[in-house]
């Protein structure tokens, strides 16, 4: 069964005494204008700066940015010289929202994704939930592993299971995006009495070899962005897997996922390459996880770009036999669409309120945005 949602956005009119926040792509729009940017070569970082000043209050309002300390076990390090493994300390970052009174959902990003890419989800559904969104170690505002090595898939789903313990939970959602979601099958897998529901964001209990050797070869990379339209350029290029989204939303992405510079006097991805090069190392044969599957009992929703390269459909039609399980298509976006697009935001609220009274299977579609200017 195919179903397509109502086209509108499923978004309530606001009345006279709903404060109606200003729209970041006007504001961005207007800054632009202010400047007389014809195209993306003439933005400068100074024009870059403050237009992302005038629009990050807008998409991040809502958020608390924390800390806490993992520890890293000294039996995760097996590939480090035995004399030398020892427990060691690191500050991991998260975001929080809304109140600790309601359910929890724990969200969890890609290889080399920063906790703020999932800003417009957690603030979507920080109105019904608790959100929590971490930054790996080594990435966005997270403090570095000492070693290459410990970069491990164990490690990841150690530092999931930390951050429930720092906050005490009880039981949480596991919402996952490409490695996130990788990483939430084995927590839900371990420790089942925890995890109430799982949302899979384009990954599931197998990715191609393939797939995962040519994002590798992309990543372990260090990039020097000496201009904003290389910056540009480069997320751009990416467009089949974000879909259709606006300016704002990659400005957005791109400015949490790089900082500046100033011994290479540009941006850089806020990550340790090293944590990028032991994915590369790992890339060499498919990634399996069906034993964990099969171990899962709770509902799961399977969000679907399309065009995506990661998921296979003979992957998607094996997780698809299980009860409990449903999926939600989602036109011209391939692997991990960014979940921002009030559309989809809603849907997954509407799948965490009911999992179990959800279709099996659905298409949905997006809220009409101006063409892109800046990432073509």
């Amino acid at each position: 069964m195919v179903l397509t949602p109502m086209s509108h956005t499923l978004i309530e009119e606001p009345t006279q005494a709903t404060k109606v926040e200003p729209d970041p792509l006007v504001v961005l729009m207007e800054i632009l204008e202010r400047h007389g940017i014809q195209s993306p070569d003439d933005v400068t970082w100074k024009v870059y700066d403050q237009a992302m000043r005038a629009i990050e209050p807008i998409i991040g309002a809502g958020h608390v940015l924390r800390y806490f300390n993992y520890t890293h076990k000294a039996e995760l390090q097996s590939e480090t010289v035995e004399r030398l493994r020892k427990d060691y300390t690191v500050r991991l970052a998260y975001t929080e929202w809304g109140s600790p009174l309601q359910p929890t959902l724990l969200l969890t990003g890609g290889i080399a994704s920063a906790a703020r890419r999932f800003d417009y989800l957690a603030r979507g559904l920080s109105k019904h939930y608790h959100v929590l969104c971490l930054d790996w170690a080594g990435r966005g505002r997270s403090g570095w592993l000492a070693e290459q090595a410990d970069y491990s898939f164990e490690n990841h789903a150690a530092q999931v299971m930390a951050l429930i313990r720092h906050k005490r939970l009880s039981r949480v959602t596991l919402i996952g995006s490409s490695l996130g979601g990788c990483v939430a099958l084995r927590v839900a897998a371990e420790a089942p009495g925890l995890v109430d529901r799982l949302v899979l964001n384009d990954t599931g209990p197998f990715i191609p070899n393939e797939r995962r050797r040519r994002r590798a070869e992309s990543v372990a990379r260090h990039y020097v962005f000496r201009d904003p339209s290389q910056m540009f350029h480069r997320s751009g290029a990416s467009q089949k897997n974000d879909g259709p989204v606006d300016d704002t939303v990659l400005m957005h992405n791109s400015f949490h996922q790089t900082h500046w510079s100033n011994n290479d006097q540009g941006r850089i991805y806020r990550h340790d390459i090293r944590a990028m090069q032991r994915y590369r190392d790992e890339a060499t044969s498919d990634h399996d996880q069906w034993d964990d599957w099969q171990r899962i009992d709770c509902p799961i929703l399977l969000v679907h770009g399309m065009l995506t390269d990661a998921m296979l459909e003979s992957t998607i039609e094996r997780m698809m036999v299980r009860p409990r399980v449903s999926i939600i298509h989602v036109p011209d976006a391939g692997h991990t669409p960014t979940l921002s697009d009030p559309i989809h935001i809603e849907l997954l609220r509407r799948w965490l309120e009911g999992p179990d009274d959800w279709p099996k299977e659905m298409t949905t579609s997006w809220t009409p945005r101006p063409e892109r200017f800046l990432f073509r």
